[in-house]
């Protein structure tokens, strides 16, 4: 039996002739069916194997985040009462995705309308623990073994912190490189399209089949310059402080320069900005939602219109005008170093599936809107993975990847879960 396959590793196979592209879709959409009870990673599973498609993703299976519309698939947005959804056409990365080969074979669990109310998903590494969120079944499918990749969305943490609950590896691109038509907003000056693998050179693999990443800008061969910001929350976990140490270690050992970045004191304001950005969009998106639906809407989507209501658009133009300001600042201190170095979440995934986890950590990169990017490193105390989170510069895709791959190099790989690591009954 063959352990699941990579990105790389699937069209590697699907190229040698081991088994034909429609073979390895099915694979896929067999282990969805089979692990889906326990798991509960997808929103829709088709009733049999979507055929396989033609091009350069041939062979390749892709989970959708059922934020993002698919016109032969039902697309909810988490909302239970959007339940059947149909929407008239694809998304514009489903599009995309379906153009060069790849098949969608199903729609992963997102929170209602990618904010706070949890799906049923659990985290493959232990199904007593959150995967995290929004895109909570994207990354349980990656990290399951199911698919090679999956798309998610991010607004504060939704692509970076499940990744690194999950132990594979997320990537959310510079703001507005993958386009989000298609993809139903939460808040449009915050909302990231991105997407999970098991490593990064999956990640680069994807980004240029997709045409999202020149391949003549990969490459990074001189010794980094890094930036590290220092641990000084209360609530991040031992485990967490530790790996991170380790890196900067490992890092400083193989030659590259480490050094200690305090952000300025108006990145104190990341919070307010988020706030009143999300609820002043969230009275548009959803106010007349929460009027014909009232309690069959999530408690947290109606606060949040009920809190967007009580703001003016002077409100909200201030907010922008901050969030204009930290770009600025940001590329300005930032300019000397290759990447910024971080942690994705406070630790482990939480324990239960009523919290998805805090996205503290991660939503200042979604306020700038540089690119960021989380590797797996390790694991914490209950035996669940944890991850660093590598931020790049605006429109510096590929240079943070690059930065992403030498630093995944220094750990040992993580491989899907113990019970997620073959296949099963079958010979391929």
């Amino acid at each position: 039996m063959r352990s699941p396959l990579s990105l790389q590793g699937t069209l590697q196979a699907v190229a040698e002739g081991a088994f034909p592209p429609a073979q390895a879709v099915d694979r896929c959409w067999a282990r969805a069916q089979h692990y889906e009870p326990d798991l509960q990673a997808f929103a829709f599973l088709p009733e049999a194997a979507p055929p396989a498609g033609t091009g350069p993703l041939a062979g390749v299976a892709v989970a959708i985040k059922d934020l993002i519309d698919t016109a032969d698939m039902p697309t909810s947005y988490g909302a239970a009462v959007l339940r059947g959804h149909r929407p008239s056409a694809d998304a514009a990365i489903v599009q995309r995705l379906r153009a060069r080969g790849a098949t969608v074979i199903g729609k992963t669990v997102t929170t209602e309308f990618a904010h706070q109310q949890p799906g049923p998903t659990r985290n493959p590494w232990n199904l007593d623990h959150t995967p995290g969120g929004s895109s909570s079944g994207s990354a349980a499918a990656v990290a399951a073994g199911i698919v090679p990749l999956a798309f998610g969305t991010q607004t504060m943490g939704s692509v970076i912190r499940p990744a690194a609950f999950c132990g594979i590896v997320g990537f959310k691109p510079t703001f507005g490189t993958i386009p989000r038509d298609g993809v139903h907003p939460l808040c449009q000056a915050l909302d990231h399209v991105g997407l999970f693998a098991r490593c990064v050179p999956d990640v680069i693999l994807a980004m240029q089949l997709l045409g999202f990443l020149d391949p003549g800008k990969i490459g990074l061969g001189r010794p980094l310059r890094l930036a590290a910001l220092p641990l000084i929350d209360a609530t991040i976990e031992p485990a967490q402080r530790h790996v991170m140490d380790s890196a900067l270690r490992l890092l400083r050992d193989a030659g590259h320069a480490v050094e200690d970045l305090a952000l300025p004191s108006g990145f104190d304001d990341v919070p307010a900005i988020v706030d009143t950005l999300l609820a002043y969009e969230a009275a548009g998106h959803f106010g007349a939602l929460v009027s014909q639906h009232g309690d069959a809407i999530s408690a947290s989507i109606r606060g949040l219109v009920m809190r967007g209501q009580g703001l003016g658009a002077e409100d909200y133009r201030a907010a922008l005008a901050k969030q204009t300001v930290l770009r600025e600042v940001y590329a300005t201190i930032a300019a000397p170093y290759d990447a910024v170095l971080t942690i994705p979440a406070a630790g482990e995934a939480p324990h239960g599936l009523a919290w998805t986890g805090d996205p503290r950590f991660c939503a200042p990169w979604s306020v700038l809107g540089v690119p960021a990017l989380t590797v797996p490193v390790g694991f914490g105390p209950s035996g669940l993975p944890l991850g660093l989170q590598v931020v790049g510069h605006w429109g510096g895709d590929a240079g943070l990847l690059q930065v992403g791959a030498r630093l995944a190099d220094l750990f040992p790989p993580i491989h899907p879960p113990p019970a997620y690591g073959q296949d099963f009954g079958d010979s391929m």
